[in-house]
Parts: structure tokens; sequence; C-alpha cells
């Protein structure tokens, strides 16, 4: 098979992605950091970072190593899968980490930097955090591409003459997307209980008890909660969207290879189309980053409007962009793909302003949360979880639109479910989660942009800068609040329609398995009691034959488990922050009681006990989590089968999603709530009002900055383990 010329578009886009960070890093590099006070705080931030970060190497090293072992048993020992998944579940997971700490090695070094440039002007500090983010979007969007792009050419020069070639190679490589999973998973959960267990302490011990500022210098967890933001936020999300960028293409690319299997030529375009639409989208996000600007005295709507222009041009071009590469491939139907590619995006969008609106103090729901702190942290913590549970209704109903309008786009609106337009119906799912994740590049810089401005605004104030640049900071970090929260929304709704796409490409795997299960003498017969034969059955034809259907009660069962494996995760992890912010609070009061001259700056908190503790805490509490992750859908596949496996897919997409948004958006509103209580309204910082949105921002931390971000790798990676446990599951019906 010869790889068309235009295919080198999309290596050729991934290394202009990286070149691009690198330089984005070094123009950081030569700002300068400020002055001894504050070049000093950001060292104890990024040494902290760091041993936190190779501490979980180390641990996420082993059950990779495990895993692999295990992978490699059953492909070469067992033959139940394809001989190539050890390597790339191990190359997924170290493109994934990479990816993670290149992004937060930068924010560690931008923060005083941020901090510094903040003093000359809002929008110098803007330009320095935003393009310091950006850095993480094209990492992440450049190692993906280019993960992609090396696989292809491998898998192409093994399996090129064999007689389901794209097939093979597409699902092949839909494996390294497991590794890719699991260590974003790790990542996501054991930064998310790093940063919330120092964050929480901080401010029950700091603000309330204490009754001093955020990120005052006399708080003794307030370097562990700048590294938490680091960990959580920078790497956690990094190794999240990651895995979400790639998994969208491959499964697009799997989709693509089944749909139009019966014309080769039109199957080779139809697997590189999606590729070519996230390469394109690189050179497009990089358009859109260089217009990000402000001016002096902006408001919140003016750095969001700032923001907003970059992003909704990329993404106004690629859309454009969109038709122009379905067309020149030739695809058939090109104009209804493109119009899924639109699809997509403009669900992207929708889904990210509704956020924006639930969780910005700019609208009324993040108002009245802080208006109900007039009477009590009750009234707070209701309020939230009521615009927490409404804030779900548009997302929802705007994923269910997108994949129904999707679909019928790229099947020619053919309501009959005949086997090919269903096939092509999927398929145009898939490009919709594509178009979404196309301009990840700039996205992700809002989001990791929210970190950096974060730590820029605890080094002003540790470091005693003036007044004007501490409010200059203060409206970078709280733009920065509501960026993260709307990339947590888009994170989430663009992993519902990855998901979906994965759910179909399942099949396709239990396909290969099955072919390969023939080849070692295995047969299959139907309810009929005929032959069945994978090569050439369609995906109705495999659904009936696994009886997949709401009458099953494998597939019930397994809709059960999938919904409560949602619940169980957040629980797990909604109780190891609670473990680690009880120690991390113990902690902060002991010293408090201990070392005499903390609040009167007459001696330094031990900063050094505070981060050991995140560490130590995240790293143990952290296993149990990622492991049930990956258990659960092996457990269910060989007990229930192919059927209970659907169900459980079904059932944890649609419990997951919108349980993330709730937790994402509920969190974040509690947090802006908590800010604009800080500017000066309800009688501002140490009030009565202060203190209950502090309570409800505690509630929130673990919401939306560890549980609730972690549902959608959840998901994902459940979906993952099934594709690559397809093998096992044939074997054992």
């Amino acid at each position: 098979m010869t790889i068309p010329t235009v295919f080198w578009l999309v290596p050729i886009a991934s290394v202009t992605s990286l070149c691009m960070a690198w330089y984005f890093f070094r123009q950081m590099m030569k700002e300068e950091e400020g002055n001894e006070r504050m070049i000093e705080i950001a060292s104890h931030v990024r040494k902290g970072a760091m041993a936190y970060l190779k501490q979980q190497y180390k641990v996420v090293g082993a059950v990779f190593v495990v895993l692999a072992v295990l992978f490699a048993f059953m492909a070469y020992y067992l033959k139940i899968q394809n001989p190539w998944v050890p390597v790339a579940f191990l190359t997924g997971g170290f493109f994934s980490a990479l990816a993670g700490f290149f992004g937060m090695k930068t924010a560690t070094y931008a923060s005083a930097r941020t901090a510094n440039a903040a003093r000359k002007g809002l929008d110098k500090g803007l330009k320095v955090a935003f393009r310091s983010g950006a850095v993480m979007g094209l990492v992440v969007v450049g190692l993906g591409l280019l993960d992609i792009a090396l696989w292809f050419f491998i898998l192409n020069a093994v399996y090129a003459d064999s007689p389901l070639a794209l097939v093979t190679i597409t699902t092949t490589m839909l494996t390294f997307g497991m590794g890719a999973s699991t260590q974003a998973l790790f990542a996501r959960v054991g930064g998310g209980i790093y940063t919330k267990a120092a964050d929480v302490g901080a401010d029950l011990v700091g603000k309330v008890e204490a009754d001093i500022p955020e990120d005052d210098p006399r708080n003794p967890a307030t370097i562990a909660d700048n590294v938490g933001d680091n960990v959580g936020d920078v790497a956690g999300m990094g190794a999240d969207l990651y895995e979400s960028y790639c998994g969208s293409i491959l499964s697009t690319a799997a989709l693509g290879a089944t749909a139009f299997a019966l014309s080769p030529d039109l199957q080779l375009r139809a697997v590189i189309a999606p590729m070519l639409i996230a390469a394109v989208g690189i050179f497009l996000s990089l358009i859109g980053i260089f217009l990000v600007r402000t001016k002096e005295g902006a408001s919140m709507k003016d750095l969001l409007r700032a923001l907003g222009m970059g992003t909704n041009v990329s993404a106004a071009l690629i859309a454009v962009a969109s038709f122009a590469i379905l067309y020149l491939l030739g695809m058939s139907n090109w104009l209804g793909l493109a119009f899924s590619v639109l699809t997509g995006l403009v669900a992207g969008v929708i889904i990210g302003q509704a956020t924006e609106y639930y969780t910005s103090q700019s609208y009324r729901p993040t108002q009245r949360i802080a208006e109900a702190s007039q009477t009590g942290a009750a009234t707070v913590l209701i309020k939230g979880l009521g615009t927490g549970m409404i804030s779900t209704c548009i997302p929802v109903l705007v994923i269910a639109i997108a994949i129904m309008l999707s679909y019928l786009f790229a099947n020619g609106f053919n309501l009959d479910m005949r086997a090919d337009a269903i096939a092509t119906g999927l398929y145009g799912i898939g490009i919709a989660a594509v178009g979404m994740l196309s301009t990840l590049g700039i996205t992700l810089a809002t989001d990791a942009y929210g970190p950096i401005a974060d730590n820029a605004g605890g080094n002003a104030e540790m470091s005693g800068l003036g007044e004007e640049v501490r409010h200059r900071t203060d409206a970078l970090d709280a733009l920065g609040n509501t960026t993260a929260a709307t990339g947590k929304g888009f994170a989430i709704g663009s992993a519902a329609l990855t998901a979906l796409a994965l759910l179909a490409s399942y099949i396709e795997e239990i396909k290969m398995a099955m072919v390969r299960a023939m080849e070692k003498g295995q047969t299959f017969i139907d309810m009929a009691g005929q032959a069945f034969d994978p090569h050439t059955a369609t995906m109705p034809d495999f659904m009936a034959y696994f009886q997949v259907n709401l009458m099953n009660p494998r597939v019930l069962i397994g809709v059960f488990i999938g919904a409560m494996a949602a619940f169980l995760f957040c629980g797990l992890t909604m109780g190891a922050v609670a473990r680690a912010a009880q120690a991390m609070v113990e902690e902060v009061r002991r010293q408090f009681n201990e070392i005499k001259g903390i609040l009167s700056h007459e001696a330094e908190p031990d900063y050094g006990r505070c981060v050991e503790i995140s560490t130590r805490s995240a790293q143990a509490e952290m296993i149990v989590p990622g492991l049930l992750a990956i258990a659960i859908p092996i457990v269910v596949g060989m007990l229930l089968g192919v059927a209970g496996i659907l169900g459980l897919l079904a059932g944890s997409l649609a419990t997951g999603f919108t349980l993330a948004v709730f937790m994402a958006n509920a969190g974040g509103a509690w947090d802006n709530a908590k800010k604009m209580v800080e500017e000066g309204h309800f009688g501002g910082k140490g009030s009565p009002c202060h203190k209950a949105t502090v309570v409800g921002d505690t509630v929130g931390d673990p919401f939306k900055d560890t549980s609730g971000p972690s549902l959608n790798i959840l998901i994902k990676l459940m979906s993952m383990v099934s594709i690559v446990m397809a093998g096992l599951t044939i074997a054992f019906l």
C-alpha cells in the first residue's frame, strides 16, 4: 500500500508544532524572572514539582512494566493479541508522560516571569502566561501527531500486503491509546490529590482559622499548593488531552477503515483524513495564539474576549479548511463529512460558552452563589450543588444533538439503519470528535494558562509586590479560573464523542480477535446453528451474534456496573483527597502552634514538610482508583462477554459524562464565587461571607480538579482496556 504524498503534511505539522513550542519556551526564558525573592519562591515550586513528577514516574513505570509483560504473554504465548500491542502500549504512555513533563517544566519557569511581566502591564503579563501555556498545547498536539505518523509508517511497512491491511493497522494503533490513557489517569488522579490536599489545607487553616490572605508566605502549605497547580492542572491536563487527541484521531481512522472497506482507495483516504484535519489544525492554532492580546485596565469580559479571539478565529479557519481537505481528498459525501466536522467544532464552542456562563463571576449563576454567602456556608454549598446539576443540561443536549447531526450528515441523512449507513454514520461521529479537538493547540493553551497565572499571583503575594501588580495578577488568575473551567468542559465534551467512537471501534477489534481465534482453529456458531464468519460480517451482524440488546440481562448488568463505576471512582478519589487534606490541615496547625513567630514573620514555616505530605499521599492514594479502571473491563469481559462490555461502556459513558460536567462546573462556580467576594463584594476578604465561600471552594476543589476531570479519562480508559483485552474476552466465549 502506497502512502499518498499529502500524508507527509502530518509529520511536517508535528515537527512545526514542536519547533514553535521550543520557540515560545525560549522567548519565555528570555524574560526577567524578577527580584531575588521571586526567584527563590519559583525555585522552591520548581524543585517540588520535579521531585513529585520523578516519584510519580517511578510508581507508574512499575505499573507499565507489569502490564507490558502481561500483554507480551497474551501476544507471544497465548497468541490472542497483536504482537505489536506491548510496544505500542509503552510508547503511548511514554509520549503522554513526555507531554506532561515539558508542559510542567515550562509552567514552573513561567510563573515568576509572568508576575514580573505584570509589573510592566496587564497585556505583558497575559502574553507571557498565555504563550507559556501554548507550549503545553503545542507539545501535546506535536507529540501526538508524531507518534501517530511514526506508527502509521511502521505498521504500513509490516502489514502492507495483508488482506485486511488498513483494518489491522488502525486497530493496532488504537492500542497505544491505552498507554496514553493509563498514564493520563495516574497523572490526573495523583496530581489532583496532590494539589487539592495542599489547597484545602492552605485554605481551611490559613484563610479561615488564621485569617491570613491566600498565598501568604506565612502559610506552610503555600508552596505545596503552588506545586500542586502544576502537577495537577498542567502535567495532568496535558496527559489527559494528549490521549483524547490521539484517541479521537485513531478511533476515527479505525472506523474509516471499516466504513469504506469495499473501496480500497477511498478507504485509505478515510483513514488519513482525520490526521490531515488535525495537522492543518496545528497551523491554524498558531495563528490564533498570535492574536491573543489585551489592554491595560481590561475587565473580565475584555480578557475573556481576548482569549476568545484566538480560539474562535482558529475554530472558524479549521471549519473552512475541513471542507477543502475532504473535497481535495475526493471523499464520497465530502460535504456531509465536512458538516460533521463543523458539528463537532460548534458543539465544542457551545459547551465552552455554557461552562463560562455557569462558572464565571461575570454571570448570574456564580453571582447568586456569592450572594448566598450572606446566610452562611450551608447555602453556598446548596446553591453550588444546584447550579452544577442544572449546568449539565446544555452540554448533554449539545452532545446528543451533535451525535445525531454528525451521524446523519455523514451518511446522507439515511435513516434505514443499513450496515453501510451505520458504518459511515459512526465515522461521522468520530470525525466530529476530531473537529472538536483539531485546534487543541490553542484551546489547551487557554487551559494551561490558568495554573501559570495562579502561580504568578502566589509569587506576587509571597514576594510582597505592590498592590497594582497584585491587582493585575488577580485579574489574570480570575481569568484562569474561568478558562480552566471552560477547558474542563471542553475536555469532558470531547471525551464523550471520543468514547462513543471507541465504542464502535471495539467491535472492529472484536472482529480482529475473532479472526485470530479462527486461525487457531476456534469456530463460532450463531443462534441459527450456522457458522459465523467475522471476515464478512457487518456491525449489525456482530450485534446480533452477541445479542447486544436491552432484553439481554448481560447488557443491563453491564450498564449498571458502568454507572456504578463512575460513582465508585469519584468516591475513592474524593476520599483520597479528604485523607490527604486532613493530614495537611493537621501539619499546618502543628506548625502554627509549635514554630513560634510564623504569624509575626519572625520565623519561616517548614514548606518542605507539606510538600512531602502531598507527595506521599498522592502516590499512595492514586494506585487503587487507577487499577480499578483497568480491572473492571477485564473482569466484566471475562464474565459477561462482549454484550456485558458494551453495556458497561454505555453505562459509564452516560453517567460519567453527566457526573463530570456537574462536578467540574459546581467546583468552578464555587471557586469564582469566592474570587468575587475577595474582589470586595459582600464584605471582601476576611468577612463572614468570605469564609463561607472559602468552605464552598474547599468542597469544590476535589470536584473540579480531581474527581470531575478524571472521569473523562476513566470512560476512555475503560474503552481502551476493552479494546486491548478483546482477545481475552473472545477466549472466554
